[in-house]
């Protein structure tokens, strides 16, 4: 618990003090690439402090040349400066409203360029949706998490169906990536953590060009698929 404290408390220090820089940079750097490699500094130091090593695996799988949809398990709020920090591209979150109201951090989030979608108003969901297809189609890569949330268990929860719907609107490469270990670190609803190492692997992207709205379960399929059969038997689908 003592650990955990001082993990969580060098958190927000490193926090608030990146977010300043990042809203200070975004003054000079309108396409907020700028802000997301103080974001990747923040991450990083975040992993450093807790003790987090991290292994990526299928690098040869990333077009930084072209926009790609990236699609990643939830396991714990790890996954974040895990894909964050280690993801060697850039690219703009699709995160949900919640974490938008959060001080100083979620109008960094905003500045940046980062894609809030409120669940509970459907009109406004589809409205980010439309958001996000118009910033993909533009050249802008987008990480998602299509559980919608942090699983409790290696089983992965259900996929919303809002980023594949925006993959076939957009028509850009789907590419799958997996985390696995991060749910040892921090699992949800527990304040424990656990230094350990983790491993991200990139897979081959999916052509979502390929897939309409009307057959975009097939493509949903397909992805969880592709991260169940990865993880070799370390997740559950």
């Amino acid at each position: 618990m003592g650990r955990a404290c001082l993990i969580i408390g060098w958190t927000i220090i490193i926090t608030i003090f990146m977010g300043i820089v990042a809203l200070a940079v975004s003054l000079t750097d309108p396409t907020g690439n700028s802000s997301h490699k103080v974001a990747r500094i923040w991450a990083r130091l975040i992993l450093q402090f807790a003790g987090v090593g991290v292994r990526v695996r299928g690098r040869r799988h990333i077009d930084p040349e072209r926009p790609h949809i990236y699609m990643s398990n939830h396991q714990s709020l790890f996954d974040i400066p895990v894909l964050l920090g280690h993801l060697p591209i850039q690219f703009r979150w699709l995160a949900k409203a919640e974490l938008f109201r959060i001080p100083l951090f979620g109008h960094a989030m905003g500045r940046v360029g980062y894609i809030s979608i409120d669940r509970s108003d459907r009109k406004s969901a589809f409205a980010s949706l439309k958001r996000a297809a118009n910033m993909i189609r533009g050249g802008v890569s987008v990480l998602i998490f299509p559980e919608g949330t942090r699983s409790r268990t290696n089983t992965l929860r259900p996929f919303k169906k809002g980023g594949f719907v925006l993959a076939v609107d957009s028509g850009v490469p789907v590419t799958p990536v997996i985390t696995l270990g991060t749910h040892e670190i921090m699992p949800k609803g527990q304040l424990r953590i656990t230094p350990r190492d983790v491993e991200v692997e990139v897979r081959p992207p999916i052509d979502a060009g390929r897939y309409s709205r009307k057959t975009k379960d097939r493509l949903l399929n397909r992805v969880r698929r592709e991260i169940v059969g990865a993880s070799h038997g370390r997740l559950k689908g």
